[in-house]
């Protein structure tokens, strides 16, 4: 069966700022990419090759990374001007003509360790209304949670004060027929939040006794919308990286990672690790694990562990070691000769930091 696929990438980020002033969070590169292309790249390899992306917040910027998609697939563009909600910009893609088949949605900031392939084989297999992923979480008060009973899904409760389950509700939703979509969208409220809530659409096909399926994943899954969320989801990436060796390598690589055309490592990198294009890794400087080095960047001295520095960043901090950070695209972090020790920094793009 002919599938559509549809991203979401409207919002605003409000949990990643200072970064998400000055670009969508969708674009924020994760070992290379732009964390809106793991969804893409999933969906495309379970087969979906007609994506919609459903835009608002620098709209513009994302259309201009991403263009109309490639030889694989075909990306279409919906603008959602006022955010209201994951249902509603389901709705709206449907009002809009895009969405005229079975679809797959997908949140633009959400990766998923193994893919979604096999599961949008067996939505296909058991002729679902609905399919849904869940996932076991540690705290189910932040996510949308699934009350299972015999086998079946009953009750979808949005970030329960209370508890009522710890299977988190992913963010890739599966339907089979959007005329039903329409008809369950028409019958909803906006919720506290002023939206149209994912978990009530899916709770109408439930009420009126649709075939709502599920998966419980076994691979990790991130909803990345935070700064440790950000971390977390590169060190899960890292994990998984395959050493690739593809730049100038005048220093030492140890243990598994990627190096990039176009870098220069003279200081050493300590794998799992990402060293992307056109970076430069100046001698007498560390990269430690679980480090990404987005393209462009300069190293010219000092440590990093755990940390993700992003598109032409120059970072000169003698012997100082930096852990768990963040530094934004085109900021300069200088630190004198005579700071020892470590430090934690998050700074947006565009920043001057100087101790």
């Amino acid at each position: 069966m002919d599938l559509k696929g549809l991203v979401l990438a409207a919002g605003e980020g409000s949990r990643l700022r200072p970064f998400t002033f000055s670009r969508p969070k969708h674009l924020i590169p994760l070992l290379g990419k732009p964390m809106i292309q793991y969804a893409i790249d999933d969906l495309v390899d379970s087969g979906v090759k007609d994506i919609g992306v459903v835009v608002g917040y620098f709209k513009d910027l994302i259309k201009d990374a991403l263009g109309e998609g490639s030889n694989n697939y075909r990306l279409s563009y919906i603008v959602q001007e006022k955010r209201l909600g994951i249902a509603h910009a389901i709705y709206l893609s449907i009002e809009e003509g895009f969405l005229d088949k079975p679809f797959i949605v997908y949140l633009g900031d959400n990766i998923l360790s193994r893919g979604v392939r096999q599961n949008v084989r067996r939505f296909l297999e058991k002729d679902a209304d609905v399919y849904i992923l869940l996932s076991k979480v540690k705290d189910p008060s932040r996510f949308g949670v699934a009350v299972l009973r015999d086998g079946r899904v009953v009750r979808l409760v949005e970030k329960p004060r209370e508890f009522v389950s710890d299977l988190a509700v992913v963010g890739v939703y599966m339907f089979r027929d959007p005329d039903l979509v329409v008809k369950a969208f028409k019958t909803l409220k906006p919720s506290w939040r002023g939206e149209y809530e994912i978990t009530e659409l899916i709770q109408w096909f439930i009420d009126n006794n649709y075939q709502v399926e599920y998966d419980v994943i076994t691979g990790w899954w991130k909803d990345v919308g935070t700064y440790n969320g950000l971390l977390e989801a590169l060190y899960l990436l890292l994990d998984n990286v395959n050493e690739r060796f593809e730049g100038d390598i005048r220093g030492e690589v140890i243990g598994r990672a990627i190096v990039e055309k176009e870098a220069v490592v003279e200081g050493r990198v300590y794998g799992p690790a990402y060293i992307g294009r056109n970076v430069v890794v100046e001698k007498d400087t560390s990269i430690e694990h679980y480090t990404s080095i987005e393209q462009g960047a300069k190293i010219l001295s000092g440590s990093l562990s755990r940390s993700l520095v992003l598109e032409e960043a120059s970072l000169d901090i003698g012997v100082l070691r930096l852990r768990d950070s963040i530094i934004g695209a085109r900021s300069i972090v200088k630190s004198r000769r005579g700071n020892h020790g470590e430090a934690r920094l998050v700074i947006s793009d565009n920043s001057i930091v100087e101790f």
